[in-house]
């Protein structure tokens, strides 16, 4: 049974939620601001968190800001009444693996959070104890690490799995769709947007070894480009 942690301070909405997730056979934990989340995270683990944006004492991005830095493996969602560009936009840069926006459908949900868990979980079982080299890092899917030399960088859930899928096409394109479908599971605006802030973290961590550059085709996709 896969354990989710909402945190949504509407107590309407948030018991709303908790029993339908429940109703669907997920063990849900359900809080009503960011310090009980952290407080919660401190002591249990989770295979998603569910956060709303806007909450008192802590807001969902510097929320998420810390969960990243504290739980980098962690993925999450954000649930907001909030639909500007920019504000998505800021959702997938922080390491959003999607943005719902409100007033939710119960049946939307509960469909994207089967998807997001089941892509999950594939990615986590395929190369499991694997380390993979790419150039002179050591890249570990499952710890979700990237390691040069005696440094190790943490990613994100979904920073790991583009990862990932570039390797699995190193020195070929991955069009943009085949990307989009696979990791983000929709092509859209919002998402081709995400996919390029996650391209630049990449592009970020790997830029100590001048043998990997990671090419934007233009309009067509990407390409791990691994030369000797």
């Amino acid at each position: 049974m896969n354990k989710i942690l909402l945190v949504e301070d509407d107590n309407s909405l948030g018991y709303l939620l908790s029993e339908y997730l429940k109703m669907k056979n997920f063990q849900l934990h359900w809080v009503t601001n960011g310090v009980k989340a952290l407080a919660i995270l401190e002591k249990e683990n989770f295979d998603l968190l569910i956060l709303d944006v806007m909450m008192p004492e802590m807001d969902g991005f510097t929320l998420a800001e810390k969960i990243r830095d504290l739980y980098p493996s962690v993925p999450f969602i954000f649930l907001t009444a909030r639909s500007l560009k920019i504000d998505v936009l800021k959702g997938f840069s922080l390491g959003a693996v999607d943005y719902l926006k409100k007033p939710i459908d119960e049946e939307e949900l509960v469909v994207r959070i089967q998807t997001l868990l089941s892509r999950l979980q594939v990615t986590s079982n395929e190369e499991n104890f694997n380390e993979i080299q790419i150039g002179r890092y050591i890249f570990n899917p499952k710890l979700q690490q990237l390691k040069f030399e005696e440094e190790i960088i943490s990613l994100t859930s979904r920073e790991s799995e583009l990862l990932l899928f570039l390797w699995r096409r190193k020195n070929e394109l991955a069009p943009h769709k085949d990307i989009l479908t696979s990791i983000w599971g929709e092509n859209d605006y919002f998402n081709r947007k995400s996919l390029n802030v996650f391209i630049s973290h990449l592009r970020k961590y790997l830029s100590k070894d001048a043998t990997i550059a990671i090419e934007n085709i233009h309009n067509k996709g990407f390409l791990l480009k691994l030369t000797e």
